[in-house]
């Protein structure tokens, strides 16, 4: 948790991946080996559980959930969740520095890392690619776009996070649209803050 005057509190969970291999460019990225998650990480099971428990507690409270590229993340904590029987996370205000970022700034180019958001928008970021000093970054990206951006600030949550969801569909088809130049059969998915569980089954 970040902000509102109170100290910031983080937390990092190590899994033992369900005893799955970690991709050698993945383990290139962010320093942990297969190796490495299968001797010190915590059963995957577990982690679910309390990273589900730890970010109901924060949406009950009605603190929003800010994820960059939350569509990946929340998409993989829900199947995670319904592949070991828990109860799906809680609807929650989300906020997104990746979608607002291409919604304000659409026709900056270059990439749109977490590393260089935080560049562009002035944002320290230590130990980049620890998943606790990330998600601390993504907060303050997020907070220096609206700051940056009056008509973000003006926003009340409820209407920001509705607004992401026009707005990362607009993306997505823009996206599509692209690449359907070279490849007319290309898709991007459009859902936020998560992919739907029965599209996936469905498709």
């Amino acid at each position: 948790q970040v902000g509102a005057k109170q100290p910031t509190v983080a937390a990092n969970w190590l899994t033992d991946v369900d005893g799955e291999e970690i991709p050698a460019g993945a383990a290139a990225v962010h320093g942990i080996s297969t190796e490495k998650a299968h001797a010190e990480g915590v059963d995957l099971r577990l982690a679910v559980e309390e990273i589900l428990g730890a970010l109901t507690q924060v949406i009950l409270s009605g603190i929003p959930v800010v994820a960059m590229n939350a569509r990946y993340d929340l998409t993989l904590l829900d199947r995670e969740a319904q592949r070991y029987g828990f109860q799906p996370l809680a609807d929650a205000i989300v906020i997104d520095p990746f979608v607002i970022d291409k919604q304000v700034d659409r026709y900056r180019s270059g990439k749109r890392t977490l590393t260089a958001l935080c560049q562009h928008y002035d944002v320290r970021l230590d130990a980049a690619h620890s998943a606790d000093a990330d998600a601390v970054a993504a907060c303050r990206v997020a907070w220096r776009q609206a700051t940056r951006y009056p008509q973000l600030a003006t926003m009340t949550l409820d209407e920001l996070h509705a607004a992401q969801i026009g707005w990362a569909a607009e993306q997505a088809a823009s996206l599509q649209e692209h690449f359907r130049q070279t490849r007319p059969d290309a898709v991007v998915e459009g859902a936020w803050p998560l992919i739907p569980r029965q599209r996936e089954m469905t498709s």
